[in-house]
């Protein structure tokens, strides 16, 4: 058989399996975030913090400020309670490779070059739940900051769950205009240390 014949045939049965692994990892994650209103609560806060942090008026700011909080409350519950949901997830659905790029079934392959999702769901829980309570021991900027940090790297940690790392850092990027080094150079120097030990162990 002709060598490039054999070739686009690896390529297809590749991108079958490597598609087919990722519907799996999408419906897996997508099963357990069902059951929360994270990606309303993030967007609430997002624009809230935005719009605060872009207001002239005082008052008004500190009226969005205090909006801000019932939604950063639900949000820290709730990501709580995914990161408890998750941690009674079977072990091998939930490694992520340390891959720059999606190769089909990576976490079996090439177990030691993995790390936890559940793990890492658990030290975001526990950084947004610090970024909130640290308040107001810090002022409401550098708490929206920081807060904003810890959901982007959340959501790049789901993203990279589902498809890669380069893709989660790409729409990291396009979404938020923000590099994955400066979002983790952002949130706190705990969830900093603990995310980089987590997936460089």
């Amino acid at each position: 058989m002709d060598p490039l014949v054999l070739l686009v045939m690896a390529g297809l049965a590749a991108y079958a399996l490597k598609t087919q692994d990722q519907r799996r990892r999408i419906a897996l994650l997508g099963n357990h975030l069902q059951n929360y209103s994270l990606e309303k609560h993030m967007e609430t806060l997002t624009e809230g913090y935005l719009r605060a942090l872009g207001e002239d008026d005082a008052e008004r700011r500190e009226q969005i400020w205090g909006l801000m909080r019932a939604n950063e409350t639900a949000l820290s519950e709730q990501l709580g309670r995914l990161a408890n949901d998750l941690s009674r997830a079977d072990a091998d659905t939930v490694r992520i490779s340390k891959l720059a790029w999606a190769v089909p079934f990576a976490d079996r392959l090439f177990p030691t070059a993995t790390f936890d999702l559940r793990k890492a769901v658990s030290i975001h829980a526990q950084g947004v739940a610090k970024a909130i309570e640290d308040y107001p021991a810090r002022s409401d900027k550098d708490k929206a900051f920081t807060v904003m940090a810890e959901m982007y790297l959340f959501q790049h940690t789901c993203h990279w769950y589902c498809r890669s790392k380069t893709v989660a850092s790409a729409r990291l990027m396009a979404r938020h205009k923000t590099a994955y080094a400066q979002v983790l150079a952002a949130v706190s120097p705990d969830t900093r240390r603990a995310y980089t030990k987590l997936i460089e162990g």
